[in-house]
């Protein structure tokens, strides 16, 4: 299939009929490195594609600019919220305690999976994130596997367009690789499950025909009543480790061509429902 056809395209064909994901959940998706067969925790984890129900998909929009809302001093140690961080044998990252909105940039702006920002436990941020490309779906990695984490769309001026939504700690599944950053501990040995997870626009709120985005902003925060006895797991932040990037929404032309291609595909199937009638 076309890498470079719209996930949302695809998502409302399998939905059972034309136009952009209607559905307010989040999506599984597989994740595939460049280098997956002999890939080091420790270094570049590069990300080659994604598949979604067997689906290919490849045309990634990535973060190229970045405004920090708020983010906790940092004042030594465990403190402070996000951070930069990368593999230690990685080239494709930058480390800093306390970023600037460049290194938020260059952080996220890759497809190294192991250049991502790591949040500390008791920390709060809200970072808006705007991509290269226009953008009808996002794929997400948490590194643990325990954190919640909030998403919500925004304009070209950071202004929200709708609801939150939040991933929660319990709500990733298993990406099939593991990292090892500086933040954690600079041995080749101490490695993280890392697990994903795809947010659609219907799952920020927007209506079917906001085709696109052009950024989102990222949150989390920690109280004192967020742990294991909260009932409420969404609220249970503690400090996510994540990259996030885009699918790439095609020309419009394109989006046209394919969504033809669609209906044509839906056509054909109701013709082969009523033949066998």
């Amino acid at each position: 299939m076309n890498t470079k056809l719209s996930l949302s395209v695809f998502l409302g064909v399998l939905a059972g009929g034309l136009g952009f994901a209607g559905s307010a959940q989040a999506f599984y998706f597989e994740t595939h490195l460049l280098n997956q067969d002999s890939y080091d925790p420790g270094g570049d984890v590069l990300l080659d594609y994604v598949k979604v129900d067997g689906n290919i998909f490849s045309d990634f929009a990535l973060v190229n600019r970045a405004n920090i809302i708020h983010n906790d001093e940092y004042t030594g140690g465990n403190t402070g919220a996000a951070s930069s961080d990368m593999g230690p044998l990685a080239t494709v990252g930058t480390s800093a305690e306390d970023p600037t909105n460049e290194d938020i940039v260059t952080s996220l702006g890759n497809n190294n999976l192991n250049s991502i920002i790591d949040g500390e436990d008791t920390g709060s941020f809200a970072i808006d994130l705007w991509f290269d490309r226009r953008v009808d779906n996002l794929f997400l990695w948490e590194r643990g596997m325990n954190s919640a984490l909030t998403i919500q769309a925004i304009d070209q001026q950071g202004n929200n367009l709708n609801n939150t939504f939040t991933i929660a700690r319990d709500g990733w599944d298993d990406a099939g690789f593991r990292i090892n950053t500086l933040e954690i501990a600079n041995t080749r040995n101490h490695v993280q499950q890392v697990g994903s997870r795809g947010v659609s626009l219907a799952d920020l709120g927007l209506d079917p025909s906001e085709r696109s985005i052009g950024g989102i902003r990222v949150s989390a925060a920690w109280s004192e009543s967020d742990g294991p006895g909260d009932l409420d797991l969404r609220k249970w932040y503690n400090g996510p480790d994540w990259k996030v990037v885009g699918a790439a929404v095609p020309e419009p032309g394109m989006i046209f061509g394919l969504g033809a291609i669609g209906a044509g595909l839906v056509a054909s199937n109701l013709r082969k429902k009523g033949n066998k009638a």
